[in-house]
This record gives structure tokens, C-alpha cells and sequence, in this order.
């Protein structure tokens, strides 16, 4: 079954790295179409998902990440017509020069040809990642979690419409339906279809495509989120993006973990964030300068620093300064998204060049990683690496340089 798959992805790689921009983008606003038109069919089968997972023991944060409603479906139609204004990347010369012998040189970027995506709990991202494979000349094949399986195959199916519609290989989208997890070891080797995997999950994900991948992927890894607060930082700000970056959406990877409180900010202000916490409903473990003055918070320990909670759970500790802060940081970090409040520019960029992470905020939410908050439009995925690509993962993530060289008849003396 696998190698059928593959054998079709790639046959459907060929077609689609030719397609002209216009035809991309005609297929990308039907896709959405499609979705809005069909919304009853994928809300029935996310329905399946729904009860079936009522025998799982799963979060709240991963039921919520399974939910789909009429706004969400809306949601992702309009995700893909964000994608149609972006500049494709295909073919995009990155850099060009002649050489002393006369070899015209372009630097080229390039579809990587088939793309694996491995994901958990969310059907959006089937048609996230449908879309900017489409507009970056790739096919892709999908593998989701079992528990929404039958959401996945029926957004898969309105989005394979749309392709039928333009007369293209509706094979540029497939999914895996199996839910046998030896399939997913076996996808990871398909080293003679797949040119890149990217994943979508947490930790489990990640180090079983590291055991076992052959298939080059991208790190996705963990969100293990730290905001710090400077003794200097706007107080009128202090408590609006605290509760923004832990309670909008505390299931998704860009939500904060732990908090880091200058000792300053906490004499003036602590009781404030602690209680707008709390009344959010965030379970908060707290170091134990913090314990004294709150004996009923949960003790922090090194677990709850190294947790992504993905949940209203928040670990609070107060530091001295920003070396203490950045100390911490390093030392718990995943390197996905930190941030800092302060109105210092040296304590800003002290704090920006000191931290390894992929994205540094300064002043403002952690809730802003993701692809479309940049421009991206939808984004593939956050990449924690350093290899290839770094951060929220859009259309020019999805391609690679290679270089068309063009003589005249030129020969090397």
C-alpha cells in the first residue's frame, strides 16, 4: 500500500512542479470553496472522531485541537486565500553572476518533490499543508493521528475535488488511512519517494522519527515557552499579554510555560498577575518566595520547568535579573519561542543574543509563532533546527536552492 502511494506521489511531483502560478491559485480558491460547500460532510465525520474519543484518555487541549466547527472549517478556507496573494517561490533566482568564463549562473529555488507530513490531533492541518504544498510545486502525503482519521479523509476528499475540478492529479494530496503504527515506521523509510518529512507533534513524535527516520525531516520540536518580565517593563502591558500568552489557546505549541517575574516586578505587581491567573483558571506551580506569600499554589520543581504543558498549567519563578533569567532559559528551553518585557534596549538585545531559540519576542505576545502572523499564510510547521530553515515554516520553507548554469559552447582549460 505504501509504495503504491508513494509511486503515485511521485508521478503526481512531476505534474505539479510545472504548474503556472495562476493555475496554483485557481486550485487553491477552489480548495476553499470546496471546504465551505462541504462543511456539513466534514462536520459529520469529525462527529465519528468526536465519540470514538470519548474512549480515549485525551486532554481537553486535544479534544479542543480535534473540535471542528463552522468557524473552523471557515477558518481554513480562508487560510488557503491567504496563500493565493503570496509570492510563489518556484523558480524565484535567489542570486545570479557570470564567471571569468562565461558561465551564466542562477541560483534557483526548487520543490522538494514529495512531502511527508506526520501530524496529531488537528484535521486543520491537512488543509493547511495541502495548500502550501500545492503553491510551492509539491505533492504531499499525510499522516494524522488515528483518533481523527476520519475527519483527515474527509477534508482530504473536498480538497482531492478541487483538484479533479482543474483537471490535476488529485494524487498531488493522499493520506495514509491505516492505523497500524508499524505504516508510520514504514512511511519514515521511504527513502525512493519521499524527499523530506515534516512533523507535526510532541516529543514522542519527534524521537521516533529520530530513531528511526531515514527519510530527512525537519525538528519540530516541543514549545517549552518562557516569558520574562524585566523590573522595567510598561506595567499597563504586564497582565494583557501574560493572559494572552498562557490562556487564548494553552494547547497549541506557541503558549507560554512558565513565567520568570524580576523580583522588582513581583514587590509591585505580583499579587495583580498571580490573581488575573487564577481567575483565568491557570493551576499554577510557583517557586517558594512565591509559596510564602501564596501557601495555597502547587511548589514548582524541575519537572513542571521542563514541562510543555499544553494545558492551563503555568510554572512561575522569580529572578534577580536578566542574566538569572536568560540562566533558566537556557537551561529549560526547547528553543521554540521566548520573550521578554522591558523598555532597555541593551536588556532587549542582551536577552535576544544570549538565548538559542528560533524566535525571540520582546514586548509582545508569545502567541504571535505561526506562519500567518508573520505572512506566511498557513504555516507546515515551527521548525526548533538550524538546518535548512528555522522558525514558523511557510512556502519558501518548502523548497531548495539549486543552480541553473548556462554557457556557450563553454569547455573547462
Amino acid at each position: 500500500m505504501l509504495n503504491q502511494i508513494g509511486i503515485e506521489a511521485k508521478v503526481a511531483a512531476a505534474e505539479i512542479a510545472v504548474l503556472s502560478t495562476d493555475k496554483k491559485n485557481q486550485i487553491l480558491q477552489s480548495m476553499a470553496d470546496e471546504l465551505v460547500k462541504n462543511s456539513k460532510k466534514i462536520l459529520d465525520a469529525n462527529k465519528v472522531d468526536l465519540n470514538n474519543s470519548k474512549e480515549l484518555d485525551l486532554t481537553p487541549a486535544l479534544i479542543d485541537r480535534l473540535t471542528l466547527n463552522e468557524e473552523r472549517i471557515n477558518g481554513m478556507a480562508n487560510g488557503l486565500l491567504k496563500i493565493i496573494p503570496l509570492d510563489d517561490p518556484v523558480g524565484n533566482i535567489t542570486n545570479s553572476w557570470t564567471t571569468d568564463e562565461g558561465l551564466d549562473i542562477k541560483k534557483i529555488r526548487s520543490p522538494f518533490g514529495v512531502i511527508g507530513v506526520i501530524y496529531e490531533a488537528r484535521p486543520n492541518v491537512t488543509s493547511d499543508v495541502s495548500g502550501l504544498c500545492l503553491k510551492s510545486g509539491n505533492a504531499v502525503i499525510l499522516r494524522g493521528s488515528s483518533y481523527c482519521l476520519d475527519s483527515n479523509i474527509a477534508i482530504l476528499e473536498v480538497l482531492q475535488n478541487a483538484l479533479i475540478s482543474n483537471n490535476c492529479n488529485k494524487n498531488i494530496f493522499q493520506i495514509i488511512e491505516s492505523k497500524d503504527r508499524q505504516d508510520t515506521l514504514e512511511f519514515m523509510n521511504l527513502t525512493e519517494y519521499v524527499d523530506l518529512i515534516v512533523p507535526r507533534g510532541g516529543k514522542g513524535l519527534i524521537q521516533t522519527l529520530v530513531d528511526n527516520s531515514k527519510v530527512p525531516f525537519i525538528l519540530d520540536g516541543d514549545g517549552n515557552v518562557h516569558l520574562y518580565i524585566h523590573g522595567d517593563a510598561k506595567k499597563e502591558n504586564i497582565i494583557d499579554i501574560v493572559i494572552n500568552s498562557k490562556v487564548q489557546r494553552p494547547g497549541v505549541c506557541n503558549a507560554l510555560e512558565t513565567l520568570l517575574m524580576n523580583n522588582e516586578i513581583y514587590q509591585d505587581m505580583g499579587n495583580e498577575v498571580i490573581e488575573a491567573l487564577l481567575e483565568n483558571g491557570v493551576e499554577l506551580y510557583v517557586d517558594e518566595k512565591i509559596i510564602e506569600d501564596f501557601p495555597n499554589l502547587n511548589l514548582a520543581n524541575e519537572l513542571h520547568y521542563e514541562t510543555e504543558f499544553l494545558d492551563l498549567k503555568l510554572a512561575i519563578k522569580l529572578v534577580d535579573n536578566v542574566d538569572e533569567a536568560i540562566d533558566h532559559i537556557k537551561k529549560y528551553s526547547s528553543g521554540h519561542t521566548e520573550a521578554i518585557l522591558t523598555e532597555s534596549n541593551e536588556v532587549s538585545e542582551t536577552f535576544a543574543k544570549s538565548i538559542d531559540s528560533s524566535v525571540i519576542f520582546i514586548n509582545s505576545s508569545t502567541r504571535f509563532t505561526d506562519g500567518e502572523m508573520f505572512g506566511f499564510g498557513s504555516e507546515i510547521g515551527i521548525s526548533t533546527q538550524k538546518l535548512h530553515v528555522r522558525g514558523p515554516m511557510g512556502l519558501e520553507a518548502l523548497t531548495n536552492e539549486r543552480y541553473v548554469v548556462t554557457g556557450e559552447g563553454t569547455v573547462r582549460g
